[in-house]
């Protein structure tokens, strides 16, 4: 029988979670990449590498009009807890969280949502490469976390985990998202701002996924939409309570 974990309306902190989730150590020093798409686009990264051997991998990619730096206050408690992190500046982006896109600065404009498929391609050929054989989870917010699915179906053998922060239909076959969760059966993790309308299409989506491990949480404080829910600038109230949710859906790929 399939499990389903909804978690919903959660209120799962107390001083001393507070203290442990926003005391972590900040990473590494993140090493500037730079990726070549299939089509020969140069895709613009920031790698922050752990020193476990084997670790496992997150690919971070941003929500529209956004880059990399969507995930600098996040990726360091990712690599406290255990995790290599590449985030990277598709080509379908721009210049939120004060910083640029590099990748759109280098091709002259910002293309398509279904385009930038190519940019998380490349970022997953390059890490199934650099893992070896380590788990390597997709990662995506707002628009990508609609390609994260299209990603995994496409690499039943190479995904090991998907997260996806304000997923919908947002590409260009109103279905396509659908149909790629479908054939999702790896673990999953599901979550989006607490509005009526962003939790019924990731409900929608959620519905479909076939993996027998999945988790939709929905916050009881506060959230936002995409991957800045666990930004304490950006969702002060609700931020710890989302960390409390993804660092438990990813306890089970962490080596410690």
């Amino acid at each position: 029988m399939m499990m389903l974990r909804f978690i919903i309306l959660r209120l799962l902190a107390g001083p001393d979670l507070a203290a442990t989730l926003y005391t972590l150590p900040s990473h590494a020093a993140a090493q500037d990449m730079t990726l070549t798409a299939s089509d020969g686009v140069n895709i613009y990264g920031q790698l922050s590498r752990v020193s476990t051997p084997r670790a496992p991998f997150i690919l971070a990619f941003h929500m529209a009009g956004s880059n990399h730096a969507e995930y600098v206050p996040i990726v360091g408690k990712l690599n406290a807890a255990g995790f290599t992190v590449l985030a990277i500046d598709q080509r379908s982006g721009g210049n939120g969280f004060g910083s640029r896109n590099k990748t759109v600065d280098g091709l002259g404009r910002s293309s398509s949502y279904d385009e930038a498929l190519k940019d998380l391609e490349a970022a997953h050929a390059w890490a199934i490469a650099e893992a070896k054989g380590a788990p390597v989870l997709v990662w995506g917010s707002s628009y990508s976390a609609a390609l994260v699915f299209v990603l995994a179906a496409k690499n039943p053998g190479t995904v090991s985990g998907v997260l996806a922060f304000s997923p919908g239909e947002y590409l260009g076959d109103n279905n396509r998202v659908h149909a790629a969760a479908s054939a999702v059966k790896v673990p999953v993790f599901v979550t989006q701002s607490p509005g009526s309308g962003e939790v019924k299409a990731a409900r929608s989506i959620v519905a479909v996924i076939k993996s027998d491990d999945k988790t939709h949480f929905v916050g009881a404080v506060s959230g936002v939409h995409g991957s800045s829910s666990l930004r304490a600038d950006a969702n002060p109230k609700g931020a710890l309570e989302y960390w409390s949710a993804v660092l438990d859906f990813l306890k089970k790929f962490s080596l410690k």
